[in-house]
């Protein structure tokens, strides 16, 4: 590879000159350059000094996967710069590792907050609701009063008592819901956690036993969502949905009102206390 194409070693040369010899216990002495010397990352990611050398000059042919992601944590690299690391080395970033987390940051809530007259909820790759705003309280499920495991949309959907009578076209929903979360768990790469939810929900509900059986794969996207509210009656309401940046593992949903006088019956509701 031309040393001017070595996009690569550029970029691992330059995070490497960018840490400080002495966090990593490192002597501090007479140094030519600023930063780690090449041997101290290889010592890190426990790799040969010499193959590090290569890599950096764009010589030794392509790396592994592994060595890659021990380059990455030897370089303490943030996860874009890991995900730009894997770009440069293989043309595509790195395959999904799924985190389970149970919160949102501040600014995403503050994102909910700011859809006042829309619920807005973010849910994670096996569904759990993490966090919702006051009109999703108010119009979806008053999440907080439930106990965490159940803040889940497909245990809301598949378990809860009424919950058929409360969607038009319940089983066309149920389809695409099922299809949809299939798709989500294997791009977040957390299909080996659904085992047990997969399992709980099957025993419960022959329908998504049913579903998940027909192995369907369905994309997130927008619609129209028709809801049997308590107070409001039916509603129409379009969705969309977005996967949160550099969280593959997240999930965005925002409904707004699909028609004017909707919108005027949900303000008036939310008015009130």
């Amino acid at each position: 590879m031309p040393q001017d194409d070595n996009a690569l070693g550029r970029f691992l040369r330059d995070r490497r000159t960018r840490l400080d010899p002495a966090s990593f216990g490192f002597d501090t002495g007479r140094r030519r350059t600023p930063g780690l010397r090449r041997e101290e990352v290889a010592q890190r990611a426990n790799i040969s000094p010499t193959w590090y050398t290569w890599l950096e000059q764009g010589r030794g042919g392509a790396p592994s996967t592994d060595v890659i992601e021990r380059i990455a944590r030897g370089l303490m690299l943030t996860e874009p710069e890991r995900e730009h690391l894997h770009v440069l080395a293989f043309g595509h970033p790195p395959e999904a590792s799924y985190r389970a987390e149970d919160h949102v940051t501040p600014r995403l809530q503050r994102v909910l907050d700011g859809i006042p007259q829309g619920p807005a909820i973010i849910i994670n790759a096996t569904w759990d609701v993490l966090a919702w705003n006051r009109a999703a309280a108010r119009l979806l499920t008053d999440y907080a009063a439930l106990p965490k495991p159940q803040r889940n949309v497909l245990r809301l959907v598949f378990s809860r008592a009424g919950q058929q009578s409360n969607t038009s076209d319940w089983l066309s929903v149920c389809r695409y819901l099922v299809g949809t979360f299939r798709a989500s768990v294997a791009r977040a790469g957390a299909s080996q956690d659904v085992t047990q939810l997969v399992e709980e929900l099957s025993a419960l509900s022959p329908v998504f036993r049913d579903l998940w059986a027909e192995n369907a794969v369905t994309a997130h996207g927008d619609g129209i969502k028709r809801l049997h509210h308590a107070v409001l009656g039916l509603i129409e309401m379009e969705f969309s949905t977005f996967t949160v940046e550099g969280r593959a593992d997240l999930t965005l949903l925002v409904y707004s009102p699909a028609t004017p006088e909707t919108a005027a019956r949900i303000r008036d509701h939310l008015a009130r206390d």
